[in-house]
């Protein structure tokens, strides 16, 4: 399954899907890896987590990234869940190309048995309602 955890830029997506993987791995489920553009979670993240930062692969288009993700997958049978985030920054993720990237993702997702979590800096109303992903919305707590 695809999820798309949404919401403006500060909502605490990153924060979101840090703890998600963390609870997950604390429950033993099976390997995760968390895919970002940088390192900088590499101190909140749990140490059998595995963190891959995606701009130091040179990873800056689309298919660029469907095929990162699909040769992780291959690498590994046992990863359970993927979480993507801040990809927005080095790959160009709009409402014209959202729908192809969700169904390939969707496509990796079914044939390996892995969720796979993107966090995206879009709020509620930029999802295209015809998108086949569950969405998470975040929203800044007043």
């Amino acid at each position: 399954m695809i999820y798309l955890v949404v919401g403006e830029q500060g909502v605490g997506k990153t924060k979101y899907l840090v703890d998600d993987a963390n609870k997950e791995k604390e429950k033993g489920n099976n390997n995760i890896v968390f895919i970002d553009t940088d390192d900088d979670q590499i101190s909140t993240l749990d140490h059998k987590i595995r963190l891959i930062n995606a701009a130091s692969y040179k990873v800056h288009s689309v298919d660029g990234l469907l095929g990162f993700v699909g040769g992780i997958l291959a690498r590994d049978y046992d990863i359970g869940k993927i979480y993507i985030d801040g990809i927005y920054d080095v790959v160009d993720v709009n409402s014209d190309n959202i729908e192809e990237i969700a169904q390939r993702l969707n496509n990796l997702s079914e044939y390996s048995k892995s969720d796979i979590y993107l966090g995206l800096d879009w709020e509620m109303a930029e999802v295209p309602d015809s998108l086949d992903a569950e969405i998470i919305e975040l929203k800044l707590e007043n």
